[in-house]
């Protein structure tokens, strides 16, 4: 149970993560957003980050072994790694919808499933 509690929360975090780094690039198709200065748009990235580490500290302390979690320092990096870049492409996709995925970005997530592998092999 600790386990997806922990994976739960790093989705949400890195939802939030995600849109604070990266949702601010639309802010240009939104009229009164778009004319906001870089010190506003850092201000709102923060006020998003705020809430990724609202989900981002539990997360890590419910799963991390040493408070009886299931996973390690490594893999608990390797697994929200591999959730930022899943939830990043949603977010490509669904937003930025003049990106696209392509078959080298596939390979890549291929070669990052087998990093999570290697991480969690004993």
């Amino acid at each position: 149970m600790k386990g997806l509690s922990t994976i739960g929360l790093l989705i949400i975090s890195n939802t939030f993560m995600t849109f604070a780094w990266y949702g601010h690039l639309k802010f240009k198709s939104n009229g009164w957003a778009g004319r906001w200065g870089l010190p506003a748009i850092i201000l709102v990235s923060w006020g998003i980050a705020l809430f990724e580490y609202i989900f981002q500290v539990p997360a890590n302390r419910i799963g991390y072994q040493n408070n009886g979690g299931p996973f390690n320092l490594w893999q608990l990096k390797v697994i929200q790694e591999a959730i930022t870049l899943v939830v990043f492409t949603f977010f490509t996709i669904f937003v930025f919808r003049n990106e696209t995925f392509r078959l080298n970005h596939l390979i890549g997530f291929f070669f990052l499933i087998l990093a999570v592998y290697f991480i969690f092999k004993d």
